[in-house]
C-alpha cells in the first residue's frame, strides 16, 4: 500500500497501458494495429523534434505520409531509407536544409516501421513475444539492481547498475524464450530473445542520452508518472529492429 501511494499515478497509467496493449493485442486486427501504431508514432516522431531541438513542426505531415505510405507498401521497414535517399536529394538540391531535420525520421521512425512490419509478417505472436521480452527487461534490472546492485553501468544512465543490467537481461531471455518457442525453435528462441534484450537496454541508454543532451528530464508529459511517449517505447524502438532482422535472418 505504501509503494501504491507513492507511485499512485505511475502504476495507474501503467496499468492502463497494460490493459490497451491487451485489448489490442486480442482484437488481432490489421486496421486497428496500424493506427494504434501509428498514433504512438506520431506522438513520439512529436516528442523526438524536442529532443533534436527541431523547431519544425511541419515535418509531422511528412511523418504522417510515411505511415499512411506503410498501410498500402508491403515492406513498410524499407520505407525510412527511401526517406533518407530522399531528403539526401533534398539536401545536394537545397543547401539551406540541415541533417539534423531528417533524424527524427530515422528515430524514432525506423523503430516503429520495423515493429509494424514484423506484425505483418509474423502475426502477434511476435508482438507478444517483442513485449514480454523489453518488459522483462525492465523488471528484471529494477528488481536485482534495487536488490543487489552496486556497480555503475555507465554514465549515461546513472541509476542503472551492471548487476541490475545482467540481471534483467537473464529474466528477459528465460521469459521471452519460452514465448518465442511458438515460432523458432529453442535454440533461436533463445538467440534473439538475449539480443533483443540487449538491445532494449541501448534503446533505454539512447533515448537518455538525447534527454541529457537536451537537458530535460522527460521526454514529454503525455503519460502521468511516466513521462512522454518515447519515455516508455524507447527500447522498442530499438528491439523492433533487432528482433525482426534476425527473424528473417534465422527462421
Amino acid at each position: 500500500m505504501e509503494m501504491f501511494k507513492n507511485h499512485k499515478e505511475r502504476i495507474i497509467t501503467g496499468f492502463s497501458l497494460v490493459g490497451v496493449a491487451l485489448l489490442i493485442g486480442f482484437m488481432d486486427n490489421l486496421l486497428l494495429t496500424w493506427a494504434v501504431v501509428g498514433v504512438v508514432y506520431i506522438l513520439a516522431f512529436k516528442e523526438a523534434l524536442r529532443l533534436f531541438e527541431i523547431d519544425n513542426n511541419a515535418l509531422i505531415i511528412y511523418a504522417v505520409a510515411i505511415w499512411l505510405l506503410a498501410w498500402i507498401y508491403p515492406y513498410g521497414d524499407d520505407l525510412f531509407v527511401l526517406a533518407g535517399v530522399t531528403y539526401a536529394s533534398a539536401i545536394a538540391y537545397n543547401k539551406n536544409l540541415e541533417w539534423k531535420s531528417f533524424f527524427p525520421f530515422i528515430y524514432p521512425t525506423a523503430g516503429m516501421l520495423f515493429l509494424f512490419t514484423m506484425y505483418q509478417e509474423y502475426g502477434m505472436i511476435s508482438m507478444l513475444w517483442l513485449v514480454l521480452t523489453v518488459a522483462m527487461t525492465d523488471v528484471g534490472a529494477y528488481a536485482v539492481g534495487k536488490s543487489v546492485g552496486k556497480t555503475p553501468f555507465c554514465e549515461t544512465s546513472p541509476n542503472k547498475t551492471m548487476e541490475g543490467v545482467v540481471g534483467g537481461i537473464l529474466v528477459a531471455t528465460l521469459s521471452g524464450m519460452f514465448v518465442g518457442l511458438s515460432i523458432v525453435d529453442l535454440d533461436v528462441a533463445f538467440l534473439i530473445s538475449f539480443a533483443v534484450a540487449v538491445s532494449s537496454i541501448f534503446g533505454d541508454l539512447f533515448e537518455s542520452s538525447l534527454k541529457r543532451a537536451a537537458g530535460v528530464k522527460d521526454s514529454g508529459n503525455l503519460l502521468p508518472g511516466h513521462g512522454g511517449i518515447l519515455d516508455r517505447i524507447d527500447g522498442y524502438l530499438f528491439s523492433a529492429i533487432v528482433m525482426l532482422v534476425l527473424l528473417r535472418g534465422l527462421v
